[in-house]
């Protein structure tokens, strides 16, 4: 008999609940529906003493709690999740964190991460553009295999939607751009250019993305 089950997590969870924390979290723009307050390092404990478990990630997933849904992020399988169970997590994206966690640790393993991560980015509801954007800055940060050709397909759509103003996706396109243009030189010389262009435009949001992620690449330092 397996250890651990939906109902043995979920009550494991319940006791780390901290309402006071709920709080702090909504006020950085975190949502506070179905969440019980748990810091991450105690879910990433938790994960590792689960363990990798496709069966009870899906599982986690379906009681919509906030850290639930986290962790089965943490303690899903790459090699099971399905392109389908890809597209029906996205859709359940009601908060940046759980939104941006997921993608760091799950789905940029995936061999299809930067099709749906282009893919993702011309989807209308906030969240579900902004896991192509965190898609995209996650596999800037780990996926050490990737080409700069990966990475240079990705600066035309940071171009085109820099300007949506809704506060999520705006701050997706900036993390993608600053991602993508601290992998290397090349790509911060590109980077530098796409948010000198983003600074010049019409639109506020694009105007602030090229702004903030020029004056971080134009002071990043690469190691010779």
């Amino acid at each position: 008999m397996e250890k651990w089950s939906v109902e043995t997590i979920t009550q494991e969870l319940q006791k780390h609940k901290n309402p006071a924390n709920v709080k702090g979290m909504a006020r950085f723009g975190i949502n506070p529906k179905n969440t019980l307050g748990i810091n991450i390092p105690t879910l990433r404990t938790f994960a590792k003493t689960i363990g990798k478990n496709h069966k009870l990630a899906i599982a986690l997933w379906k009681t919509n709690i906030h850290e639930a849904r986290i962790l089965a992020g943490l303690i899903d399988e790459p090699k099971l999740v399905t392109e389908a169970q890809m597209d029906e997590w996205i859709a359940d994206f009601d908060s940046w964190d759980v939104c941006d966690l997921v993608c760091m640790n799950l789905f940029d393993n995936m061999p299809n991460a930067f099709a749906k991560a282009k893919e993702w980015t011309s989807h209308n509801y906030e969240f579900e553009r902004r896991a192509g954007f965190a898609l995209m800055a996650a596999l800037a940060v780990h996926d050490k295999k990737a080409t700069d050709g990966d990475f240079i397909r990705f600066f035309p759509l940071i171009e085109k939607y820099a300007d949506d103003d809704r506060n999520f996706v705006k701050k997706a396109v900036n993390w993608a751009l600053r991602q993508i243009g601290k992998r290397n030189p090349a790509l911060c010389k590109r980077g530098l250019r796409v948010a000198e262009t983003l600074k010049q435009s019409e639109s506020k949001s694009a105007r602030w993305i090229g702004s903030d992620a020029f004056r971080e690449l134009s002071l990043k330092k690469f190691n010779n």
